[in-house]
């Protein structure tokens, strides 16, 4: 396998999750009988650009299809972190009602239908057809297709450009990164801005993220690794935040590398410095990733055998991919956990894929009351337990499994 960047010989191996089916390949009842593909979840660091990477095991059209169930509206803490970005750019840049606003990867409207309160104009691209008919509902045009230099190109020659090209958890899911990029160099106006949203790598190795790591996500990417492939293409980055989101996420500023409406900020320099003190330009930096995600792998089996042991039901909160990763990982099946709870009515009554863990609804952990509840989602681990507070009227607890394994209440 050669890096997808810098096309050198991959080598190294960052971690190996062994095999497991695509972590949004959910399965109806008469599925479950039937038998599932399982692709190698290995992915291999760069030891010239440090870009970790996973092979294009499932093919992305494979991945994002009509029948994609992850809907970016079901979560309270990301439309207010949503909302809360358009207000941000509207401000800092002036967008007004002679302004367009193009968002890769724009789901279901979540966020585009903020700018369009505004009365800026809006256009989202989204390859997945079920998520962008619920965004044509918001009012919220929207192209169901891939992006990249071809559509780029098309757009282009519709006199349609972008003054603000935004994409939020998208970059990590492209597997030909530079023809993505590429792409936004092409539609982006002449002193227009793009931003980009995606975990940063420095906050999965440092806190043992291992279980953001699934087919969807090509590449783990750091700012010093990211910066180049942008200014490959001809872009520059002019600005740079480290945000809370999904444990530990970067919004990077790029802009047209002859644009000079816009001054590098110092964040630039400082964030590089960051990165080269913790050690993310040098190999070692990625050594014993593999032994910190066997050690939750141990804790979490253990700990869910002695409950089985001590007759003590366990459910888990939040059919996330991230979930589904930890799950094949440690092997752990329906018998261990009875059930998972979602608040999106796409998953329900569903399964998991492998573990086979029914998706159900709130109702349900209501009515079954289990001692222990799983936070799949970390990431959004305080707006859950303030959502399920109740689950100590019946003496529940919670658990979270990453950086490790803990209880809480």
């Amino acid at each position: 396998m050669q890096c997808r960047f810098c096309k050198t010989e991959l080598k190294m191996v960052f971690i190996d999750l062994v095999n497991s089916p695509a972590s949004n390949s959910f399965l109806t009842a008469s599925e479950l009988n039937e038998p599932e593909t399982f692709y190698p979840l290995k992915v291999y660091t760069c030891h010239q650009c440090f870009l970790v990477q996973v092979d294009e095991y499932k093919k992305s059209d494979a991945i994002f299809d009509s029948n994609y169930l992850y809907f970016s509206s079901y979560s309270t803490s990301w439309l207010k972190h949503a909302k809360e970005y358009t207000e941000k750019m509207t401000q800092r840049f002036g967008y007004n009602e002679h302004s367009l606003v193009i968002e890769v990867a724009s789901n279901d409207g979540y966020l585009l239908q903020y700018f369009k309160q505004k009365n800026i104009p809006v256009l989202g691209i989204e390859p997945t057809a079920n998520t962008a008919e619920a965004a044509k509902e918001k009012g919220v045009d929207s192209i169901v297709d891939f992006f990249g230099t071809r559509l780029a190109n098309e757009l282009k020659q519709k006199n349609i450009g972008a003054d603000l090209l935004l994409g939020n958890n998208v970059l990590a899911h492209v597997p030909d990164i530079v023809d993505f990029v590429a792409g936004m160099k092409i539609i982006l106006n002449s002193t227009g801005v793009v931003t980009m949203e995606f975990p940063h790598l420095m906050q999965l190795v440092d806190n043992n993220q291992f279980d953001t790591i699934y087919h969807e996500h090509f590449s783990y990417l750091s700012f010093h690794t990211v910066k180049q492939i942008f200014q490959s293409q001809g872009l520059t980055m002019f600005d740079v935040e480290e945000i809370p989101t999904h444990g530990g996420s970067l919004r990077i500023y790029a802009k047209h590398e002859g644009d000079t409406s816009k001054a590098v900020t110092e964040n630039v320099a400082a964030l590089l410095e960051k990165e080269v003190k913790k050690g993310l330009t040098g190999l070692s930096y990625y050594d014993n990733f593999q032994q910190k995600a066997l050690k939750v792998k141990l804790d979490v089996t253990e700990f869910l055998i002695t409950q089985k042991k001590a007759g003590k039901k366990v459910a888990a909160y939040g059919a996330a991919a991230k979930g589904n990763t930890m799950l094949n990982y440690c092997g752990i099946k329906n018998d261990l956990i009875e059930f998972v709870v979602d608040a999106n009515p796409h998953k329900q009554n569903k399964f998991l894929p492998a573990s086979h863990i029914p998706v159900v609804n709130e109702q349900y952990l209501k009515d079954a009351q289990p001692h222990f509840v799983i936070i799949f989602p970390w990431n959004l681990k305080d707006e859950i337990v303030q959502q399920l507070f109740y689950i100590k009227e019946w003496g529940g607890k919670f658990v979270v499994a990453v950086p490790e394994l803990q209880i809480i209440g």
